[in-house]
């Protein structure tokens, strides 16, 4: 008789699990009995059950989200779940492109450098600083080279020291291999190129955020002037005073209208031609 063994099944076992879990527990994924719910405007509605807070989500076409899953009980929102995830990563967006990037520029030194060429490294070394980037300043020794530390030692501390209004030293020099090196960075109290970048831009977002429409003044009227107001305008700011007419009923008389004389002069006319025939 042939004995045929199946191994049993042991799930995973100890591989790990790549599946990605979701941030947030909604709808059916909350398995506390009840949930403490707040609507999306912030309202909230007490204790429920959380069968009840599900179908209540439902019913108002949104999601139920774990929101602080830790308190007691825990507390969920009604709200839209896919409009929730993407405020979210624009926000992180938003704050990922003002973060400052601080890099590390390297400035390699020799012992026997010149001071031409520490001269243009060093000017160098201080645009970097004003511009918000940390310094490492690496003097490299070769051969015999080992036995003359203090040449790479007096040149990191001139360095230091023309360095001094812009950056502090973060690294004191010290050895590593055949190289000493120091790391300087910006100080602190100055505000740097980059900082001052991003508040300008700042300020051109909240300028164009708040374009306000021109007002136009309307004419202002002071009583003590009587039949008065008083104009400002642009060219001329200070106030004008121009005088209305009383708005009151006048009588007018009308004008007398002369009969008309067409019939005297044609009988006249008539009476002369007669005259004349005779």
């Amino acid at each position: 008789q042939r004995r045929f063994f199946i191994a049993q099944f042991r799930g995973r076992g100890n591989r790990p699990n790549f599946r990605r879990e979701p941030l947030h527990r909604t709808n059916e994924r909350i398995r506390v009995p009840s949930v403490r719910v707040v609507t999306e405007e912030g309202e909230p509605l007490g204790v429920m059950d959380t069968r009840d807070a599900v179908q209540k989500a439902r019913q108002m076409g949104l999601d139920l989200v774990e929101i602080a899953p830790n308190a007691q009980p825990p507390v969920c929102k009604i709200i839209d779940y896919g409009k929730f995830l993407y405020e979210q990563k624009k926000k992180q967006h938003e704050a990922k492109q003002k973060q400052v990037k601080v890099e590390v520029k390297e400035v390699k030194f020799r012992p026997a450098t010149d001071d031409h060429d520490y001269g243009y490294r060093m000017e160098r070394c201080r645009e970097w600083l004003k511009g918000g980037d940390k310094i490492r300043a690496a003097i490299a020794f070769r051969g015999r080279e080992m036995s003359h530390r203090e040449l790479g030692a007096k040149i990191l501390a001139k360095l230091r020291d023309d360095v001094a209004d812009v950056a502090d030293v973060e690294v004191a020099p010290k050895m590593e291999g055949y190289q000493m090196f120091a790391i300087f960075i910006p100080k602190k109290s100055k505000m740097t190129v980059k900082t001052e970048k991003l508040a300008l831009a700042a300020k051109a977002e909240k300028a164009a955020g708040k374009e306000e429409k021109p007002v136009v003044e309307k004419p202002k009227k002071d009583e003590s002037l009587g039949n008065k107001i008083v104009i400002p305008t642009a060219e001329k700011p200070d106030e004008i005073e121009v005088e209305i007419p009383t708005t009151e009923p006048v009588e007018v008389e009308a004008p007398e209208i002369a009969e008309s004389t067409e019939t005297e002069s044609i009988e006249n006319s008539a009476e002369e031609t007669e005259q004349e025939n005779l």
